[in-house]
Formats: C-alpha cells, sequence, structure tokens
C-alpha cells in the first residue's frame, strides 16, 4: 500500500511538471488548427472560384462593348469613345473572330506582347486551382488575353487586360476570407470548447476529484461518488464506479473485521491447543484402564483429539501457509465415512436417519485427514439444516451419502432433505464468511471443504434440482507415472 502511495505521489509530481494544461485547454488548441484546416479547404476552391467569376465578367462586359462596337459602321466609332468603353470594361483591346476572320473591335495602348493566354472554353477545375495560385504568385503588371463564347455566332471573342487589378482583388479577397475564417475559428472553438467543458471536462473532473480523494481515505462510505442521472457513458462510468467503491468500502470493512477476528481467534487456540495438550495426556492414561468398552472407545478419542490439536496448529499457522499438501494414497471410503457419521453425533441422533449408499470396497486417492475434514463439514452443514426443520418423523430427516467411481474419479455425494440453499447464499457457497445460510452461522465448512478438494485436484459444486441440498465431490486419481514404474521394474 505504501509503495502504490508513494507511485501516486511521483506520478502527481510528473503531471505538475508538464503544466496546468487540462483538458479543455488541450481541447481548445486542438480545435482551432482543426478549424483553420477546414478553412483551407474552403479557401482552395473559393479562390478559383472568384478568378473565374472575375474573367467571367471581363467577358460578358467585353460581349456587350462588342454589341456595341459591331453595330457601329467601320470607322464611325471615335477612339475616344473606343478608350471609354474599354476603360469602363477594364480591357486593353477588344477582338472578335467570325469564320476565318479575326477583327479588333478596339484597342487602346496594346502591349507589345501577351504574357498569358486564358482560356474560358476548356477550363477544368484543376487548372482554375493551379491558375488562381499562379496569378497570386507573379508580380508586375502581366498582359493576358481572356478567350471566351462570343455572341451572334461568333467563334470566339478575345479580351486583353492587365492581370494587376486581378491579383490585387484576389488578395483583398483572401485578406477578407481570412479574417472571416479566423473570426469563425475563434467562435467555433469557443462553442466546443464550452460544450466539452460542460458535457466531458467537468464531469470528468469530477471523477478524478473523487478517485484522489477516495484513495486518501478508501475506507470511508463519505468518499463514494453519487453517481449523476446521464445516460450516457459518463453516468454508466459513474454508476459503475459507484458501485465498485461500495464493495470496496464493504470488502476493507470485512478485512478489517476478518484481521481483528484472526487475532482473537489466534489467542484463543494456543490457549485451546495447551489444553487439548493436556487432554491428550490424560487420555493415555485410559488404555491401560482395563474395561472393554474403555478399549473400544480410547483409541477414537486419542484420534479426535490429535485431530484437534492439529486443526488449532493449522488455524495458529494459517497466513503464513496454505493447508498442508494432502498425503495422497488409496484408502477405502466406508470406514471414513463411518468415522464421520460418529464424529458428527449421528450414530445416537435418532431423529435423523444416516444413509450409507458408497460402493462396496470403493477406494480412492485422497488424504484421509483431510478427506475426513471435508465429510465432516458437509455432514455438520447438513445436520443444522435439518436441525432447523420443524420436528417430524426420522423418515423424512435424512442424511445420505453416496459413493461410486466413474473411470479414473471417484464420485462422493452428500445430500439432506432440509430446505436447501437459498439463492442469495448461492452466489457466494464456497467463500469464507459469505456462504452460510444459517443466522448466525460463519460459512466457513464450505470454504474450508472447497479449499481441500482443489488441493486434491478435484471439484465440489452443489447439485441443481434435488430435494433439499447435494453436494457433489469429484476427485481424480492421480496420472501414473510409467516411468517410475518402468524403472521399479527394472530394479525387480
Amino acid at each position: 500500500m505504501s509503495q502504490a502511495i508513494e507511485q501516486l505521489r511521483v506520478q502527481a509530481a510528473r503531471l505538475s511538471l508538464r503544466g496546468r494544461l487540462g483538458l479543455s485547454g488541450k481541447l481548445l488548441l486542438l480545435t482551432i488548427p482543426l478549424v483553420m484546416i477546414a478553412e483551407v479547404l474552403i479557401y482552395v476552391p473559393a479562390i478559383a472560384n472568384f478568378r473565374m467569376n472575375r474573367l467571367n465578367d471581363r467577358l460578358a462586359a467585353a460581349n456587350t462593348a462588342a454589341l456595341v462596337l459591331d453595330a457601329a459602321p467601320s470607322g464611325m466609332v471615335p477612339d475616344s469613345l473606343a478608350r471609354q468603353i474599354l476603360g469602363s470594361i477594364g480591357a486593353r483591346a477588344v477582338a472578335i473572330k467570325m469564320g476565318q476572320q479575326r477583327r479588333l473591335l478596339a484597342s487602346a495602348d496594346l502591349p507589345a506582347a501577351i504574357d498569358h493566354d486564358i482560356d474560358m472554353r476548356t477550363m477544368t477545375p484543376w487548372s482554375a486551382i493551379v491558375g488562381s495560385f499562379e496569378t497570386m504568385l507573379e508580380s508586375g503588371n502581366q498582359a493576358i488575353r481572356i478567350i471566351g463564347p462570343a455572341p451572334r455566332g461568333a467563334q470566339f471573342i478575345e479580351v486583353v487586360t492587365d492581370e494587376l487589378p486581378l491579383r490585387q482583388s484576389m488578395y483583398r479577397f483572401s485578406r477578407n476570407l481570412l479574417l472571416v475564417s479566423l473570426a469563425i475559428a475563434v467562435l467555433t472553438a469557443a462553442l466546443v470548447y464550452l460544450a466539452l467543458h460542460y458535457l466531458f471536462v467537468r464531469p470528468m473532473r469530477r471523477l478524478t476529484a473523487n478517485l484522489v480523494g477516495f484513495h486518501q481515505n478508501p475506507e470511508s462510505s463519505a468518499r463514494i461518488i453519487v453517481p449523476s442521472q446521464r445516460g450516457d457513458e459518463i453516468g454508466v462510468a459513474e454508476r459503475e464506479l459507484s458501485d465498485m467503491q461500495r464493495d470496496l468500502v464493504s470488502m476493507l470493512h470485512q478485512k478489517s473485521r476478518l484481521a481483528a477476528l484472526g487475532l482473537a481467534v489466534s489467542k484463543i487456540n494456543h490457549d485451546l491447543r495447551n489444553l487439548l495438550a493436556s487432554s491428550q495426556l490424560l487420555s493415555d492414561q485410559l488404555a491401560s484402564v482395563p474395561d472393554p468398552r474403555v478399549q473400544r472407545f480410547a483409541p477414537k478419542l486419542m484420534r479426535s483429539l490429535e485431530r484437534a490439536i492439529a486443526f488449532c496448529q493449522s488455524t495458529l499457522s494459517y497466513g503464513r501457509a496454505q493447508e498442508a499438501a494432502p498425503d495422497r494414497r488409496m484408502i477405502a471410503i466406508e470406514p471414513v465415512v463411518n468415522e464421520v457419521r460418529e464424529s458428527a453425533g449421528l450414530a445416537t441422533d435418532g431423529s435423523i436417519t444416516w444413509i450409507n449408499a458408497i460402493e462396496r470396497g470403493l477406494t480412492i486417492d485422497a488424504d484421509p485427514d483431510q478427506l475426513f475434514r471435508i465429510l465432516l463439514n458437509l455432514a455438520r452443514n447438513a445436520a443444522q439444516a435439518l436441525e432447523s426443520q420443524p420436528q417430524s418423523d426420522a423418515a423424512t430427516r435424512q442424511i445420505r451419502v453416496t459413493g461410486r467411481r466413474e473411470g479414473t474419479v471417484a464420485i462422493i455425494e452428500v445430500s439432506d432433505t432440509g430446505p436447501g440453499v437459498p439463492q442469495k447464499a448461492r452466489n457466494h457457497l464456497f467463500e469464507a464468511f459469505q456462504g452460510s445460510a444459517r443466522p448466525g452461522g460463519s460459512g466457513l465448512g464450505l470454504a474450508i471443504a472447497a479449499e481441500l478438494v482443489r488441493a486434491h485436484g478435484g471439484d465440489i459444486h452443489l447439485v441443481e434440482g434435488t430435494i433439499g441440498a447435494t453436494f457433489r465431490i469429484a476427485i481424480p486419481d492421480r496420472p501414473v507415472e510409467l516411468q517410475s514404474i518402468r524403472s521399479e521394474r527394472a530394479r525387480a
């Protein structure tokens, strides 16, 4: 725990060194360039379309002037009027081609050479984009010739004009578009920032603050987050975090109680072991008593005291090691079952019928002491379940132990005719202090039995659909080591 706290402190120090730029600030910095990229993608076709519109405007004005100039008799248009017409449309010359003849309608200050030809009849979107950027990147006043469709059946019309006014208008359009784009980007970024801040950043800050506070005192139920009514992923995260924190607080409280209980049990077992050792010394003297009944029960009493002392020693060593590895060997099951009946006090209890349905000669590859503990815990649980039922004849209060072999697996079932296991207890049936269905029960019996069965590589579970409760134990035989058998045969 101390190492985890220290790691969190180091991580917090690293985050503070990286600056105070939070999630909302990062979102703001990310939104502005993304909006600007979108504006750039809009600007490229926009500037190309602006240039094409300007060129088409020049052609439209030139078509109007061509109609006027072509309608007048040849030489009847004064030069001053021609200059005014050309000045009004921003052109130096206007020419028209009809058939095989090209006719110059009007001209004023013609340049010595034409720098660029722009044919609007064959203009494509890509050439319009390329041409617009070429116009903006050039310098000086270039002379350009614009060619487009002509009115009144002519093949085309030509307009010679200066490129500088077009370039300047494109610069103004770009500047205005840039200012509008910046305003849109700032407004969009602000709106996105506010939306994300209230929808995501504030809930994430609340979750983060709760996690930090809960980490400081995980046993306090006041630090559990109160989930909101949101139905999205953040609402789900809040509810799941609240449930997880409640489970963790409950588990920590239980662990604290178990730690205190374990200390008390260790003290009690220490003194109880000494008392049982004294009782064992006294029971040794019973072996010399010639009474047949004493000779019959003295070995069983000594065996019970030895087991009780071993259980106390196991409790004292719990926490430093798990259950001892089983000392497995092939043993008969029926004698162990009979000993369980006597130890559980069911041999003299006439109110409960004990039914032994073990197959004759059935053996199991198991530790006899641990198998005894498994069956004793199950038998005591069954007896306690039957004792909670109203008194009736022994025929309806039964404990049945059956045993059979399925190939290399020994199957033992312990069943009773009691009320069964409630659904609430089934969810934590084999967990310590969780699986008891009886008021005041500790739930340790099934937890110990399950641990011992798993140590044998077996399985224990509750059989569904039976009267009362039926627990099935399956313990497989250990695999035969062929190599060791061959070595023993070779030595023989």
